[in-house]
């Protein structure tokens, strides 16, 4: 199946690089390109993709309000972030913003295929050096911290919550703890409820913040 692929990074050099990186998979279809956030979503109405990797930062619209003008309109577009390792506060805010996942710049070829099938799929994907304790730590936001009276995750549902974190899609849960597909569906709107997260990505950090997935 074709993986459509909109890029979007101010450095003509980063998006020529990552353009020619994904082109030596044939099963990626690279659609457009842009220079910074506002064009892209105005590209965007006309010609929607799969999956959007964007930089964090950005002239006159970075990736962070990209993404959360992208989420106010009710556009779910799975988006991919292209981000340094000191960049910890964008990253807590792109997370916040509603990212599907990060990557450092310095990606290999094989990370950047793995995490573009992954995050298309409807997972969540980032790199070890961003999940440090330190970067959790500092996540402060009242909608992470874990409510009084959460109901407790089954064993089903934390092996699935590990899975998740973990970047599995639906189907590849499924085939893992062999249930149907619409059962782990079933499985996963009970964890976001449980946790009061709005989305996949979320429920992540949440996990991570509550040390659920040690």
């Amino acid at each position: 199946m074709t993986i459509s692929i909109a890029l979007v990074d101010d450095q003509a050099l980063i998006r020529e690089g990552i353009s020619r990186l994904l082109q030596l998979n044939p099963q990626y279809h690279m659609s457009w390109e842009s220079s910074d956030g506002e064009e892209a979503l105005s590209i965007l109405n006309d010609q929607p993709v799969d999956i959007i990797i964007s930089d964090i930062r950005m002239p006159k619209m970075d990736g962070i309000a990209f993404v959360t003008s992208l989420r106010e309109q009710g556009n779910n577009t799975p988006v991919l972030m292209l981000t340094t390792f000191d960049e910890h506060q964008l990253f807590i805010q792109a997370l916040r913003a509603g990212a599907n996942g990060f990557l450092l710049k310095d990606v290999s070829l094989e990370k950047l295929h793995s995490a573009v099938e992954t995050v298309a799929a409807g997972g969540f994907l980032a790199e070890p050096e961003l999940l440090q304790n330190e970067t959790l730590q500092s996540i402060d936001d009242e909608q992470l911290s874990r409510p009084l009276l959460m109901e407790q995750l089954s064993e089903k549902e934390l092996q699935i919550l590990r899975y998740i974190a973990a970047g599995f899609s639906n189907k590849e849960i499924a085939a893992a703890v062999f249930l149907s597909e619409g059962t782990v569906k079933n499985h996963i709107s009970a964890i976001l409820q449980k946790m009061e997260a709005r989305d996949r990505t979320q429920a992540v950090v949440k996990a991570l913040r509550w040390k659920l997935l040690d």
